[in-house]
């Protein structure tokens, strides 16, 4: 078996054969990345049944399309996926749900997320999309959550109790019902647009025991199945809310894992086929009517995790346990079910189908067939003779006489089989080669417009009927005279859509036998066969046909549209199958009692109508009839009607199509269909020509209402022209009027602006000169504010200045008296010893005198002689001394008071020239401001200053704080310039005041130092 490995490509081929009849894989998918295989999870198809997304545990999704026999990557999550679903009404979009409990939505084919919806706080396990798309149901274990797709919004939130878990919540097909399964085996039904709970299904006191874990629901709505911890199923009709069946699977199916109906194209969405996936992971499909195991998937070497159903049913995609993928062919695995039954089988007793036991257990054995090489005369045990046996045999191996039986019992054939019982009981020749050189004829000349005859919608109906008709007109060319054939020929192209040679042969053989006689009256209806229709009513119902009469209505408005349209426009679909399943197996004559007997069954409603609209209204249009009844009057009329008056009589019986070419069909008066044919012919060459000849003289025609209207044209345009010459030169004079009116009024306006702009110039002239002049006045009032800040703040610096030195020369001062009073009693100290010596060098003469020692004591007076000249020279020494320092102090108060007198001079110096700006500025009549002077401050000095120093100090603050306003204007003083020589000047004399108090302050050090040295050195010397 070929097996394609997608690896990390993103797109590519899929590599799949042809399967054998029985074996069914279509194709086997799986992934490796770096020599691992990637295991898939989950699959969803689209609502074509022709692709279908799987995702992997990389969180990779494919899209693999079987079609067309190619996959590729639409979208890579990061993260494996829990639950897939398409069938939303944008159909390239698709939701996934991951494994951090959100759900996303993405685009296939832009591969862009679309919307991100949150709010489970559990694993999704299932995904279900409403019937239109619009809105879809989440499940986790704790709650269900309705979303609504088109805003990606959620609506509705099903929360339930810790102790119950949700099993499965999930839409009915075609409906707005919700069903819900708890893990308490209760199943609830719900109103999908108020949530209003519309009833509960029973379940049976066992069920309690092996707890739900599956739910499948029919595509039709009808029949829910459920199954869970055992091998039992439970299945429910829906309709009437009762549990109609317990099935027992097969011994070896202990647990059920899944559940999936089949679906199928021929059973009305009743899905009659249920896939059971059991813990082993084998698939059974059993037949749930008749309990039987039709056929199974997967083995125990391979089992199957998961199953997923194509909506058409064709196709069947299985995840394996290995993680691969498995596409298989369900007409490959049911081609031996789709055989017709052989007729060495032996006939099912009526007992034994009519069985239906509520509790049932299925078979594990499947259906055998029979080989065809293995059956054998020697095995046929026929009670009916050998000739009757071939007269009843029908090609396929079916009997005739058993499928009327079977038609009388069940009233039509099995919707599945219904097309090859039909080819067996026409005995169609499928002549491929005879009707392909019909078809390659081309479409017949009198279907090409039939689109505007009969709008048909679908565009393959429509060339698939052209296609039936042309090749049934290429065979007999009455057909493409026929105007009723395309009403007659619509149901079986609507019914073989898909195989065109099956239609055209199924028409021929009811043109050939069910519409013998009807051509012989062309182009007017049958009227045989009418006449014999209204014999049959004659005979059974007098009073109907009396009524018609009266009315004045004939069998052409009462049968003929029957026979016509083949009862299609007055029976549904079903109605009309089950009606030709009787027709097709009873003798042609059947066609015409089916016409007598919808008449008598529709008697009463004929007996109201009066009118002949009414009549052809009721012909034409469907009405409410019994069938089964209907045909129950078909067969009655069959035995009951006389021979003399039976159609069996005139009609001839079945004759199916020869094989190889099909048979002439000239049972219609040729002289009148040729001289149609002729006729039309003629008319259609007089048609061209005549259509030649419109052509060209339309064309001429054209012509001439063309240049006739160019001509009108011309000269439309040539009046037009002249009245719009003349209206333009009305024009212009009137605009060169009223350029001179305005040329007048401009002049006069730009006079006027002329005046108001001098006007408006005097006025800005003046106002830029008050500007001026009242920035100048703010500058000064500005400068004025910054001068007094600064003499303030000079004057304060000042004082300051004046105050440390006040302070160092009363600290000088202090010294001086200080030592001064030292010198005055080192004085005092020095006068009293030279007056003690004086006294002791008197006391000692005298008393050498008195003692009589004169010479000697010449000798000692000689010393102190010398000793009293010594202290002498130190007095005058310190007297000196003393002066000196005078000298010093005297000389520093100097310095200390010769700043005032500089900053006095440059003061003076810049008042002077302020006086001059003043007068200037009061000079001018514009200006009359004054400036008062500047407030003088007295600086009070201590009294212990010597009277030249008092008088320096005043006399500095008379220069400082007097200023006398200037009267000359002649003097021409730049206020800038002023003020940055008051700064230069102001810093220059600040930069003196500095080098004068550190050079007072480094003198006053020094001779604080050699005083001190002085007066220490005359005291260690006396001693």
């Amino acid at each position: 078996m070929d097996v394609t490995d997608i690896g990390n490509r993103e797109e590519g081929k899929l590599k799949h054969r042809k399967t054998a009849s029985g074996k069914g894989v279509l194709l086997t998918v799986v992934r490796t990345a770096q020599h691992v295989k990637v295991r898939f999870l989950h699959a969803a198809f689209n609502t074509t049944g022709e692709s279908f997304l799987a995702g992997d545990h990389h969180g990779n999704i494919y899209a693999f399309d079987i079609s067309r026999n190619r996959f590729r990557l639409v979208q890579k999550t990061g993260q494996a996926c829990t639950a897939l679903a398409l069938s939303l009404h944008r159909s390239t979009e698709f939701l996934v749900a991951l494994v951090d409990y959100t759900i996303k939505c993405f685009d296939q084919d832009t591969k862009q997320m679309i919307s991100w919806m949150r709010g489970h706080e559990g694993t999704v396990s299932s995904i279900s999309i409403h019937s239109s798309g619009r809105y879809a149901l989440t499940t986790s274990s704790d709650t269900a959550q309705l979303w609504d797709l088109d805003t990606f919004q959620r609506k509705r939130k099903l929360n339930v109790h810790q102790s119950v878990g949700i099993r499965k919540v999930f839409f009915l097909p075609f409906s707005n019902t919700i069903l819900s399964c708890f893990s308490d085996n209760s199943i609830f039904a719900w109103e999908s647009n108020t949530l209003v709970c519309k009833y509960q299904l029973p379940v049976p006191d066992r069920g309690l025991h092996f707890f739900y874990k599956t739910f499948a629901v029919t595509q039709d709505g009808k029949s829910l199945a459920a199954g869970g911890r055992s091998n039992l199923l439970h299945l429910w009709c829906l309709d009437s809310k009762k549990l109609v069946k317990v099935m027992q699977m097969p011994t070896q199916v202990r647990t059920v894992r899944q559940l999936e109906f089949l679906p199928d194209s021929f059973d009305g969405g009743s899905s009659q086929t249920l896939g059971v996936l059991g813990q082993d992971g084998i698939m059974h499909f059993i037949n749930i009517h008749t309990s039987r195991v039709l056929f199974h998937l997967g083995s125990h070497s391979n089992a199957i995790n998961t199953v997923t159903f194509s909506p058409t049913g064709r196709h069947v995609v299985a995840i394996l346990d290995d993680g691969s993928i498995s596409v298989y062919s369900v007409p490959s695995l049911t081609d031996d079910l789709n055989k017709p039954p052989l007729p060495q089988v032996a006939i099912v007793s009526d007992d034994a189908s009519n069985q239906a036991p509520s509790n049932s257990k299925i078979k594990s054995d499947t259906i055998q067939r029979p080989a065809d090489h293995a059956v054998g005369p020697k095995r046929v045990k026929s009670p009916a003779p050998a000739i009757e046996d071939k007269e009843n045999q029908l090609p396929g191996g079916l009997n005739k006489t058993r499928l009327v039986g079977l038609l009388k019992t069940f009233g039509e054939y099995p919707a599945k089989y219904r097309t090859f019982v039909w080819r067996s009981l026409l005995c169609l020749p499928e002549n491929y080669t005879a009707f392909s050189s019909l078809t390659e004829k081309g479409l017949h000349s009198a279907y090409l417009t039939l689109q505007e005859k009969y709008p048909i919608k679908s565009q393959k109906l429509e060339r698939g009927l052209q296609r039936v008709l042309s090749a049934l007109s290429h065979w007999a060319s009455i057909f493409g005279e026929a105007e009723y054939l395309p009403l007659l020929a619509f149901p079986f192209v609507k019914l073989f859509q898909n195989n065109s040679l099956l239609c055209f042969e199924m028409v021929a053989t009811v043109l050939v036998n069910w519409c013998q006689h009807w051509f012989e009256y062309f182009p007017n209806p049958p009227l045989n066969i009418l006449n014999m229709a209204e014999n049959i009513v004659a005979h059974h119902d007098k009073e109907l046909l009396q009524h018609l009469v009266d009315c004045g209505i004939t069998s052409q408005l009462y049968v003929w549209p029957l026979l016509e349209s083949l009862f299609s426009e007055v029976l549904t679909r079903d109605e009309w199958l089950r009606l030709f399943d009787n027709v097709f197996s009873n003798h042609p004559s059947f066609l015409l009692m089916a016409c007598v007997a919808y008449l008598t069954r529709c008697r009463e409603p004929l007996l109201l109508c009066s009118q002949k609209q009414d009549f052809e209204y009721f012909f034409h249009h469907r009405n409410n009839l019994d069938m089964e009844a209907l045909i129950k009057d078909s067969y009655r009329l069959m035995t009951t009607t006389p021979a003399d008056i039976h159609p069996r009589r005139m009609l001839s019986d079945f004759t199916p199509l020869t094989k190889g070419q099909y048979p002439v069909f000239n049972h219609y008066p040729e002289f009148i269909v040729e001289y149609q044919n002729r006729e039309r012919e003629k008319i259609r060459q007089q048609e061209m020509v005549y259509l030649q000849e419109r052509q060209e003289i339309m064309s001429r025609r054209k012509d001439l209402v063309r240049r006739q209207a160019e001509e009108d044209a011309y000269y439309v345009q040539q009046e037009l022209l002249r009245k719009a010459e003349e209206q333009r030169r009305n024009i212009l004079a009137q605009e060169e009027e009223k350029l001179t009116q305005q040329r007048k009024t401009l002049a006069a306006m730009k006079r006027e602006m002329k005046v108001k702009e001098l006007q408006l110039l005097d006025a800005n002239q003046s106002r830029l000169l008050k500007h001026q002049q009242d920035l100048h006045v703010s500058q000064i009032h500005r400068l004025d504010r910054e001068i007094m800040k600064k003499m303030e703040l000079r004057e304060q610096e000042t004082t300051e200045a004046f105050q440390d030195l006040d302070l160092r020369q009363m600290e000088l001062e202090v010294q001086r008296k200080q030592l001064e009073q030292q010198l005055c009693k080192e004085q005092l100290r020095v006068e009293r010893q030279v007056a003690d010596m004086r006294m002791k060098n008197a006391e000692r003469e005298k008393t050498n005198m008195q003692e009589g020692f004169p010479a000697e004591a010449r000798q000692p007076g000689s010393n102190r002689n010398g000793q009293w000249e010594v202290a002498a020279e130190r007095h005058q020494q310190m007297e000196g001394e003393l002066e000196k320092r005078r000298r010093t102090l005297a000389e520093g108060d100097r310095l200390t008071y010769s700043p005032k007198d500089v900053a006095g001079k440059e003061w003076d110096e810049l008042m002077s020239q302020r006086g001059h700006y003043m007068e200037r500025q009061q000079s001018k009549p514009a200006a009359d401001t004054r400036y008062s002077g500047f407030d003088t401050t007295n600086v009070n000095m201590a009294s212990t200053k010597p009277a030249t120093l008092k008088e320096a100090e005043s006399n500095t603050m008379a220069c400082l704080n007097s200023c006398s306003p200037a009267e000359s204007t002649a003097t021409n003083f730049s206020l800038d310039r002023g003020r940055a020589h008051l700064d230069s000047k102001e810093r220059q004399l600040m930069k003196q005041i500095r080098c004068l108090r550190e050079r007072l302050v480094a003198r006053a050090k020094e001779d604080s130092i050699a005083s001190s040295q002085s007066l220490y050195t005359p005291y260690t010397a006396s001693h």
